[in-house]
């Protein structure tokens, strides 16, 4: 089981640091084409580069079976109908979060969405899940930290702190979602739809209200090679493989991760600084990761399935 939880934390981390990674390729990216195309195409790509994927392990899974291996058609369904679901509640998130960003700042936008790290672990109560005194503790550091890294003037209500603080909850949402489906169905698969669905919707309200020129999408081409291939296709499915052996409450913390990357990645690429109190936050978040680790209860199967 320790190689389990282990290979489940490093799965997460790595899926951390390529979503931090990718808010440098997003920022890149929507100065060439609008936010909803961006997306469309990203989510695109994500869902036809699992393609190989999926017919190689479906393969292996034929070869190994001697070729008995046939997926149910109810199967199908149920990945389909939770596919839907799960596409749906990320276009959501994904779609609030880019609105609400429009009429706010990007610190506020990192720390209200940060705001899943506290609502996942009280949503999973609602999952049958029961979360212990030192994962409340876990999550609070990281919240904290979060907000060391991401604010940097006071916070103050407006349409936009609101349409991100509502993206939060639709995030908490997803991240339950995956911890649930994951336990009986196959990751890739629902990968697989889910991409295709946030695609389609994507595009739909593209088409209807953004501008679509080929010149610029090619002068935005390789953030959005790695916001489709590596942010979608590779992270969130590394999110779905992960959660499988994680309790959505301990994979939320780790996820979280992702606004240390990203400060790390602005650095790097941007040549951002970073204040005092930037990098004590970080150390916040890690501690938060630490914590959450060392008195996590791991089990393969965390959630109520039907």
């Amino acid at each position: 089981m320790q190689k389990l939880e282990l290979k489940a934390s490093i799965l997460l981390i790595l899926a951390a640091a390529i979503w931090g990674f990718a808010f440098v390729a997003q920022r890149v990216g929507v100065q060439h084409i609008g936010s909803f195309t961006f997306t469309g195409i990203r989510f695109a790509l994500g869902a036809f580069s699992l393609i190989p994927v999926i017919w190689h392990t479906n393969r292996k899974k034929n070869t190994t079976k001697g070729n008995k291996h046939r997926p149910k058609k109810d199967k199908r369904i149920t990945v389909l109908k939770a596919g839907v679901i799960t596409g749906i509640v990320l276009f959501a998130a994904v779609a609030l979060q880019q609105l609400g960003l429009e009429e706010t700042t990007a610190g506020k936008a990192a720390f209200i969405t940060g705001f899943y790290i506290i609502l996942v672990p009280a949503f999973g109560v609602f999952f049958k899940q029961k979360t212990n005194a030192k994962t409340w503790i876990a999550a609070v550091l990281a919240i904290i930290g979060l907000y060391l890294i991401s604010v940097n003037e006071n916070l103050s209500i407006a349409k936009g702190d609101l349409l991100v603080f509502v993206c939060s909850f639709f995030f908490a949402a997803h991240i339950l979602l995956i911890n649930k489906y994951t336990q009986y169905l196959d990751a890739l698969e629902l990968s697989f739809v889910q991409y295709l669905v946030c695609s389609l919707i994507s595009m739909v309200i593209a088409v209807s209200f953004e501008d679509i020129a080929i010149f610029n999408i090619l002068k935005a081409a390789i953030p959005i090679l790695y916001g489709g291939i590596f942010s979608v296709g590779v992270a969130y499915t590394l999110q779905a493989y992960g959660q499988r052996y994680a309790k959505a409450s301990h994979a939320a913390i780790i996820m979280s991760l992702e606004s240390v990357f990203a400060v790390i990645g602005g650095m790097l690429l941007l040549k951002e600084s970073m204040s005092l109190r930037g990098y004590a936050g970080c150390l916040l978040m890690f501690l938060g990761v630490i914590v959450s680790q060392c008195t996590a209860s791991f089990s393969p199967n965390m959630s109520k399935s039907p």
